[in-house]
């Protein structure tokens, strides 16, 4: 067998023990007469033992991170792990890291979905989320309130009964476009709801015009509901006044547009007969007079009506002006105004003519509609108080010996052009605006009107006004001389309000 040379073999050995397994590299030591057989033989044990020491530290390091992924996963504590090798001890710490970063992103996230929860709870809109087969998945707040708890999970179908509303939401689920509908809940009390239709992408968390999203993927309807009751009664109102508005000043006109008529021509020379149109006519005038005055009145007080008044009002001396002005009307029908008022009431934020305005008409409506010959009551008092400012209020009462107000028109008494017997208020000259100047009135005093009827027993209205109290030393209050003041008086204990009352805040 060929020898190499001395120079050459140290580079030869080196190479075959680098480039070949080590059994191989050995074998051909052995071969080449560098390696006794035996001292080969030791050599391979060692490598295998050593390989074997190397595995099972591996082996050992990869068990022990391994656990502590597990452990992560799990969500159970655990601490870093510190294994032997410089390997896993690095891979282990990245994954402690990673962990970490996971642990803070999902803090933030739920955070995040917590706040955005509260937001969605505090919409006074009631909102719901509904899945396929109109399943309803998610309710805020005010959509439990309104649809009760057991909504959620089930169909949509049970606790809403409008097949607009159904309509729309399966339009939507099914790829349509968002839309609006309008619909009437009648209980438990009737409102006017505008139900608000759009699809929803769950992958964007919010709501789109088209794609699919929702749960699991599949496309989702987001409805929002918005009460309209108060804009739809408004401008139904806005339209029954024009109407009434319409109706009496037409009146009044096609009266005088006749007798004008008739004047000019077949009664021109007829005495009797123009004396006696001429009364109809200054009758109908006058109606048109206070109508279009009680209007322009009323456009004033709304005008002003979110800024309270300021100033100091004695209702003891409003009180006593009415009545002076309203003795001989009430002398007609042999009705007395009986007054009672108590002593040292203190000042009232107002206006003077408004409240003498609201307790003229008070005390006018109750010598109209009371029973000839019987007494109308006009007191004033002080009460505990807290609706608007101060803790204490003066309080006005107007009672009645009339025939009484069914309970059914009690809500609707303060309304525009309102009657409850429309042909008796025209025929004592009622324009149908006297009670709605007063709750105006009274809401621009930021005070409280309570109206109480029984049938055969006459009708109570009552308007609590905040008064002022302490009294400010020197201050001046209305309709006195300036050095008339009024003293503090200890909150008389209210009186409770019977069954059936009205109150017009």
């Amino acid at each position: 067998m060929p020898r190499f040379g001395d120079s050459a073999r140290p580079v030869l050995i080196l190479g075959a023990v680098l480039a070949l397994p080590a059994h191989v590299a050995l074998a051909a030591l052995i071969a080449m007469g560098e390696l006794d057989v035996w001292a080969g033989v030791a050599a391979m044990a060692l490598i295998q033992l050593a390989v074997m020491g190397l595995g099972l530290l591996f082996n050992r390091d990869v068990a022990t991170v391994a656990g502590y992924v597990d452990a992560l996963v799990n969500g159970a504590p655990a601490d870093v792990p510190r294994p032997i090798t410089r390997l896993a001890r690095g891979f282990a710490l990245a994954v402690a890291r990673l962990h970490r970063t996971d642990q803070n992103r999902c803090r933030v996230a739920q955070r995040q979905l917590e706040a955005t929860d509260r937001l969605i709870d505090s919409l006074t809109d009631p909102l719901l989320l509904v899945g396929q087969g109109r399943r309803v998945v998610r309710l805020n707040t005010a959509a439990t309130a309104m649809l009760g708890a057991r909504a959620e999970g089930a169909d949509l179908a049970e606790t809403i009964r409008h097949p607009e509303v159904l309509r729309a939401v399966d339009a939507v689920l099914g790829g349509g476009e968002s839309r609006t509908v309008e619909f009437t809940r009648p209980v438990p009390i009737e409102q006017v709801l505008q139900a608000r239709v759009q699809a929803y992408s769950a992958a964007r968390g919010s709501a789109a015009a088209s794609g699919d999203g929702g749960e699991g993927g599949r496309r989702a309807a987001l409805v929002t509901f918005h009460d309209i009751t108060a804009i739809r009664r408004s401008e139904q109102m806005r339209a029954d006044f024009v109407a009434n508005a319409s109706h009496e000043l037409r009146t009044p006109l096609s009266t005088l547009m006749g007798f004008i008529e008739t004047l000019r021509g077949p009664a021109r020379d007829d005495a009797d007969a123009r004396d006696r149109f001429l009364a109809i006519m200054d009758e109908q005038s006058g109606r048109m007079s206070r109508l279009v005055n009680d209007l322009l009145s009323l456009s004033r007080i709304e005008l002003d009506e979110h800024m309270p008044p300021a100033g100091a009002v004695d209702i003891a001396s409003v009180v006593r002006g009415v009545v002076a002005t309203l003795e001989l009307r009430a002398a007609r029908r042999r009705m007395r105004l009986v007054v009672k008022v108590e002593h040292d009431l203190p000042p009232v934020f107002g206006e003077s003519d408004q409240l003498t305005q609201v307790i003229q008409n008070l005390a006018d409506n109750a010598i109209n509609y009371g029973r000839e010959g019987t007494d109308v009551a006009i007191s004033a008092g002080l009460a505990p108080f807290s609706h608007y400012r101060g803790d204490h209020a003066v309080v006005v009462t107007v009672a009645d010996q009339g025939e009484g107000i069914p309970k059914s028109h009690l809500p609707r008494l303060t309304e525009r052009f309102y009657r409850v017997d429309p042909a008796r208020s025209r025929a004592i000259g009622g324009t149908g605006l006297g009670l709605a100047i007063v709750k105006h009135i009274v809401s621009r005093h930021r005070g409280r009107l309570t109206i109480e009827s029984e049938i055969g027993a006459g009708s109570t209205f009552a308007v609590a006004l905040p008064a002022q109290r302490p009294v400010v030393p020197g201050l001046r209050i209305a309709g006195t001389a300036p050095s008339a003041q009024a003293a503090p008086v200890a909150p008389a204990p209210a009186p409770a309000a019977p069954a059936g009352a009205v109150t017009n805040s």
